[in-house]
């Protein structure tokens, strides 16, 4: 059975732990399926590149026990290893409770946790604090602990025997190293796609449990979940989750098959792979989208989705890229569905200030400068206040917020901001729409003549969460789903069913840019006969 690699706290050596097991394995040719619990998407990406495979996270908050069952045993079973890196530390859940935390998901699959310390301030007490871990919940079966952090021989000693006073088995130390560290910035690690020479680091992760883990005791612990590990029903089943959360267990006939592009470069990577799989399962076909290499929308694309990621980082180059900017803005006027979230929702404000507060176009379809500002952090119960694009009245929905910029209302388009070149005021209209003086009104339909701003928008819905009073947030159309909130869909699969519905309902980019751009023919008794 897989075990869980906890600790006390972040910052102890639970995701270096489970790289030098993964490269390990690797190296010897196993094949390792590696999980995440809770709400992540920088480490997932950093344990998937190292193990080959796609890092699932576990996360009952979001997508639910049966969900969290069925993802475990399913791709568990598929791989000769299988280690789940839990969630900050071992207790720490939703508030001061253990709700959504590690413990909570080694206990619901009976999972054995080894317990990552980091002790190089530490020498007796080490001995209370673990023991203090493995009595807190009765439910849990402590493993064993890894030490991190040890200086020397005699501290090693130390350390070992403080342990071996209260019964707990040493399963191996990481030592201090300097090229050991993984680099961070303000959201976590930083992405894989950062990181160079990774092959190289992978070595030395490999040898570093070679030398100094107990891997006799260690690796029949990450051995892959076995079908009667669990006697729940949704375990039991070992069905496609992706097939089992979309209600098409069973259907043989595929959905209309539709095209979607969704944003894919170093400025928005912040998604869980179950959103591709699910989505393709209902028959989307998906085009990656550069908006950093300012690349045209695909022009048979029927939809846009903008993911998570660092924005804010690329501000010039997004400011720069021109014609995503003008091709986002005729997707937009087209009335094709666009799905934006955190740093998404971050390309359609009017402005995005950089971290030297440098500020820089973006598409103007929201009324919003962005800044950095507080962080903002932890799960939230999300309560539609209308209909949208892909959400409903009725339909509460649990996601998780984790940014450091925020949002500033901008009544009308900013003036002065950094860009490729300087916008005068009379072209204003035109630039917030992408459109030119000569294109008519039709085409800028959907926008407000003042700044470009989309029409019809409406609050998506209200935040609640543990500490973080009641707030109005996002904003929602027909077509437009923008806000702060990650959702993962494996927990609101209707997400992909609408999108693929709204889909279906629109032409083709080139097609529906090109007819809301044609000039309105004159019929008598319109307008201005």
């Amino acid at each position: 059975m897989a075990c869980l690699i906890a600790a006390p706290c972040s910052g102890s050596g639970k995701t270096l732990l489970t790289l030098a097991l993964t490269a390990l394995l690797r190296q010897r040719g196993r094949s390792v399926q590696t999980f995440k619990v809770g709400p992540d998407y920088l480490d997932p990406q950093l344990l998937s590149r190292v193990s080959g495979r796609p890092c699932r996270n576990l996360d009952r908050l979001l997508c639910g026990s049966s969900w969290v069952e069925r993802s475990f045993h399913w791709w568990g079973r598929q791989a000769d290893h299988c280690l789940v890196e839990g969630v900050m530390g071992l207790f720490d859940g939703r508030g001061p409770g253990d709700e959504g935390s590690s413990a909570e998901l080694a206990a619901a699959l009976q999972l054995p946790v080894v317990l990552v310390v980091e002790a190089s301030r530490q020498a007796g007490s080490v001995a209370a604090l673990v023991n203090g871990f493995r009595h807190h919940r009765s439910d849990l079966t402590m493993a064993g602990v890894v030490l991190n952090g040890v200086s020397t021989a005699r501290h090693q000693a130390l350390l070992s025997d403080a342990l071996a006073a209260i019964g707990m088995p040493v399963l191996g130390l990481l030592p201090r190293h300097p090229g050991l560290s993984l680099p961070s910035r303000h959201l976590g690690l930083l992405p894989a796609h950062e990181l160079h020479n990774l092959e190289g680091t992978c070595a030395e992760w490999a040898a570093l449990a070679e030398r100094h883990l107990d891997l006799e005791r260690l690796l029949p612990l990450l051995a892959p979940p076995s079908s009667s590990a669990s006697g729940s029903p949704a375990s039991s089943t070992g069905g496609d989750p992706i097939r089992w959360a979309l209600g098409l267990e069973g259907e043989a006939a595929a959905p209309e098959p539709v095209t979607l592009a969704i944003a894919a470069d170093a400025a928005f990577h912040f998604r869980y792979p179950e959103a591709t799989e699910l989505l393709e399962a209902m028959g989307v076909e998906l085009q990656p989208w550069q908006p950093l290499a300012d690349a045209p929308l695909p022009p048979d694309c029927q939809g846009v989705i903008l993911p998570g990621g660092y924005p804010e980082l690329h501000a010039p180059e997004l400011a720069a890229a021109r014609r995503s900017l003008a091709d986002l803005r005729h997707a937009a006027a087209a009335g094709l569905p666009i799905y934006a979230e955190c740093g998404g929702l971050l390309l359609l404000g009017q402005a995005l200030e950089d971290p030297q507060g440098e500020a820089y176009r973006m598409a103007g379809l929201l009324p919003f400068t962005a800044r950095r500002g507080a962080l903002q952090l932890g799960y939230r119960q999300a309560t539609p206040s209308h209909n949208g694009l892909v959400a409903r009245c009725g339909e509460p929905v649990c996601g998780h917020e984790f940014h450091r910029w925020e949002l500033h209302p901008t009544p009308t388009a900013p003036s002065a901001l950094r860009a490729s070149a300087a916008l005068n005021p009379s072209a204003a209209l035109c630039a917030a729409t992408g459109l030119n003086a000569a294109t008519g009104p039709s085409a800028a339909a959907s926008m407000s003549a003042s700044n470009g701003v989309m029409d019809g928008i409406q609050q998506l819905w209200q935040l609640e969460g543990w500490g973080c009073p009641p707030r109005s947030e996002g904003w929602t159309t027909r077509t437009l789903h923008a806000t702060w909130l990650h959702l993962h869909w494996a927990g609101c699969s209707a997400i992909c069913r609408r999108l693929h519905a709204a889909a279906r309902q629109t032409a083709p980019f080139a097609v529906a840019a090109a007819a809301a751009a044609a000039p309105t023919p004159w019929r008598p008794g319109s307008a201005g006969s």
